[in-house]
């Protein structure tokens, strides 16, 4: 009897310490998902969420080698898991970030940043922003983003092993790649903007230069109001749609994921 509960102890302590080193790295990610980790949502939730996530991980993350040993949990780098989520974390955040870039040109190409927007260093996106950013957080969500999360995470122990951290000429590089793709992609998601802003202001030139006395702003200003109002509303969901599959294809892929 005595032995059975005394390995059965032993079993119970390895797992709780892979359980830690897993909410570890599935704690820091948590601060930057999008949706789970945003400022809104209070900490306790994301503090559940981080142990909810964590207790689906940890029976998928696979072993952990520097459990093995007499040093335990203590032998093991354990701000290199950290490090890790943040890393993987900050990567998914692109995703909003692209938005919000894509928001903040296509309010400032059709006129409506200061008109609509929100200058205040609590709320800096104009509406356009605001818009893209919950539609396709709303979005991400409807489509099952928890079970694709969840699978990223335990996916990142194959590309990153616990423990162990990454080449840093390697991680750099990876990280930079994320982050040109994530402007690529927000230039992207705002061309259309860019183009109507475009062909507006030449029209506006060409007018100008025919009927000098002609005040072409004040006219052309209501104009591009109602052509921009009307744009956000026809182009958001081929706009989400995109975005939505560049990040499912990030989160199936990470090391590998399509431009």
């Amino acid at each position: 009897m005595i032995p059975a509960l005394t390995a059965l102890a032993e079993m119970a302590g390895i797992g709780i310490a892979t359980a830690f080193v897993v909410f570890l790295r599935v704690g820091a990610a948590m601060a930057m998902l999008p949706a789970f980790g945003e400022q809104s949502v209070p900490v306790r939730v994301r503090l559940g969420l981080a142990v909810v996530f964590t207790l689906i991980v940890a029976p998928s993350a696979g072993p952990m080698p520097a459990l093995d040993g007499p040093g335990g949990v203590v032998g093991l780098p354990l701000a290199t898991e950290v490090a890790i989520g943040l890393a993987l974390g900050a990567t998914i955040r692109l995703f909003v970030v692209v938005l919000q870039m894509a928001g903040s040109m296509a309010a400032q190409t059709m006129s409506l940043a200061q008109i609509f927007g929100g200058q205040t260093g609590a709320d800096p996106l104009p509406a356009f922003g605001h818009i893209m950013v919950m539609a396709g957080l709303a979005l991400a969500v409807a489509m099952n983003l928890h079970v694709k999360l969840a699978a990223f995470l335990i996916g990142s122990y194959q590309m990153l092993p616990a423990g162990q951290f990454p080449d840093p000429a390697d991680f750099a590089a990876w990280g930079v790649d994320r982050i040109g793709k994530a402007f690529a992609l927000g230039f992207a998601l705002a061309i259309p903007f860019v183009i109507t802003s475009l062909i507006y202001n030449l029209t506006l030139g060409v007018i100008n230069r025919a009927m000098p006395q002609l005040m072409v702003a004040f006219i052309g200003a209501p104009a591009i109001t109602l052509a921009g109002l009307a744009l956000l509303a026809v182009s958001l969901p081929f706009v989400l749609g995109v975005w939505l599959s560049t990040m499912d294809a990030f989160l199936a892929d990470p090391a590998g994921a399509p431009r």
